[in-house]
């Protein structure tokens, strides 16, 4: 089957590549840019703190399980390994709730390890307040949830985050047990523009 179908694909593809062919220099591929849109700004580190609220309980959760782990042969892992939960939570000033808004934390985080709970975190800080109002950091990483300190990458962002690079610490603040709510302090250390 697999050399039935390289014999009947392989010459189109051929044939179709000398008619519309793509190349580097192909402007319908890539456009140089000319000025370099960060040429007169200085890269700077700034270390930003807050609370990352992850609500599970109550009318208005901010986390929501949307796949649950396998049941294999009776049982399910006792790391949860295989959940998947989405996250739209908020980033407070202070630990409480109810201090200030700073912005939220969207992304999803699932169950990826088989020994220790740990997490693959992907999420977007989105600041909604003062001067970063409106610019994201994109955080993509392992959470191993029990250590006292966590270190995830900084992959990049948008905004006045464009070309970000950098890391972040989470720990623990807060969690419930039996409600899975948790609020957890993030240090951010990210160089940019």
């Amino acid at each position: 089957m697999a050399k039935l179908f390289l014999c009947l694909i392989l010459p189109l593809v051929m044939a179709l590549s000398h008619i519309f062919p793509v190349t580097e220099a192909d402007p319908r591929f890539l456009q140089s840019v000319k000025l370099n849109p960060m040429k007169h700004k200085t890269e700077k580190l700034s270390h930003f703190k807050f609370y990352w609220h992850d609500i599970y309980s109550g009318p208005n959760p901010t986390a929501v399980g949307i796949v649950q782990p396998p049941t294999i042969n009776n049982t399910t892992s006792p790391t949860g390994f295989g959940q998947i939960s989405m996250i739209d939570d908020m980033l407070t000033e202070k630990p409480e709730r109810n201090s200030k808004l700073l912005g939220r934390a969207q992304g999803f985080y699932g169950q990826a390890s088989q020994q220790e709970p740990g997490l693959l975190m992907a999420m977007n800080f989105v600041f909604t307040t003062g001067k970063y109002n409106g610019s994201t950091l994109t955080i993509m990483g392992r959470n191993p949830v029990f250590h006292k300190v966590r270190e995830m990458p900084v992959i990049g962002g948008s905004g006045l985050f464009r070309f970000a690079r950098g890391y972040v610490q989470a720990s623990t603040h807060t969690f419930d047990i039996k409600t899975g709510d948790a609020c957890v302090e993030y240090n951010v250390y990210v160089m940019h523009y």
